[in-house]
C-alpha cells in the first residue's frame, strides 16, 4: 500500500506548498482510492495533487477525520473537480466499523474525531487526523481489528509515548507538538512527513 501525504504544514518537496492542516491519499491496490481529510485550502490542495501526479478524478473516497477547517476546508474545491466521490464523515460511523474489507474506521470517538486504519500483512496503519480524542482510545478502538503496525499523522499534544512502543513505524505530521521527543526516542521507526512524502508498506 501506499500513503502520499498532499497537505502538510511542512513541505518534503520544495515544489510542493506547504499550509496549516492535513491531507493524504490511500491506495492500497485492491480497494477504492480514499483522501484522507482535504487540508485548509482547495487551490492548495489540489495544486500539489497536479505537482504529485494525482489525478483528482481517479479518487472514490473521502475520509473526513473531523469537522475543523484545517481538515474540511479543501472540500468545496475538491467537490467542483470530482463530484462522483462518496463521503465519511465523523458521524458516518458511530463504533468502529469496517468500509471494506481490509479498511475500516475507529467510529467517532470522545465526540469529535474518527482516524482510519488499513489492514495489511504487516499490520494495521492507522491514519489519524488531529488525535483530539486520548491516543489509548484510538489505539484500542484499532486494536480490535489486529496489531497496530504505523501511525501516521496529526497527533497534536499527545506525550504518552510509550504507546508507541510497539509500533513499528511512526510519521508525526501537521499539528504533532513532540516530533523532535518522538524522533528522539524513536530513532529506528520515525519517519519525516511534510507533503509530498510518500509512505510505502
Amino acid at each position: 500500500m501506499r500513503i502520499t501525504i498532499v497537505y502538510d504544514n511542512t513541505a518534503f518537496r520544495k515544489d510542493l506548498q506547504a499550509n496549516w492542516g492535513f491531507s493524504a491519499l490511500v491506495e492500497t491496490g485492491n480497494t477504492p482510492k480514499i483522501l484522507f481529510d482535504t487540508g485548509g485550502n482547495g487551490k492548495i490542495l489540489l495544486d500539489n495533487m497536479k505537482k504529485l501526479g494525482i489525478d483528482p478524478n481517479s479518487i472514490d473516497e473521502v475520509f473526513i477525520s473531523h469537522n475543523h477547517f484545517d481538515h474540511t476546508g479543501g472540500l468545496a474545491e475538491f467537490l467542483k473537480v470530482n463530484q462522483k466521490v462518496k463521503i465519511y464523515n465523523p458521524d458516518s460511523f458511530s463504533k468502529p466499523t469496517k468500509i471494506h474489507k481490509n479498511v475500516f474506521s475507529t467510529g467517532k470517538l470522545d465526540g469529535i474525531e474518527q482516524s482510519l486504519g488499513i489492514i495489511t500483512e504487516k499490520g494495521i496503519v492507522l491514519i489519524v487526523g488531529c488525535s483530539h480524542p486520548e491516543m489509548s482510545h484510538i489505539l484500542d478502538a484499532a486494536k480490535q481489528f489486529g496489531k497496530i503496525y504505523a501511525i501516521i499523522g496529526g497527533m497534536h499534544g499527545f506525550k504518552e509515548f510509550e504507546l508507541f512502543q510497539d509500533l513499528k513505524l511512526v510519521c508525526p505530521t501537521h499539528c504533532t507538538r513532540h516530533k523532535a521527543e518522538l524522533k528522539k526516542l524513536y530513532p529506528q521507526k520515525y519517519i519525516e512527513g511534510g507533503v509530498g512524502r510518500v509512505i510505502e508498506i
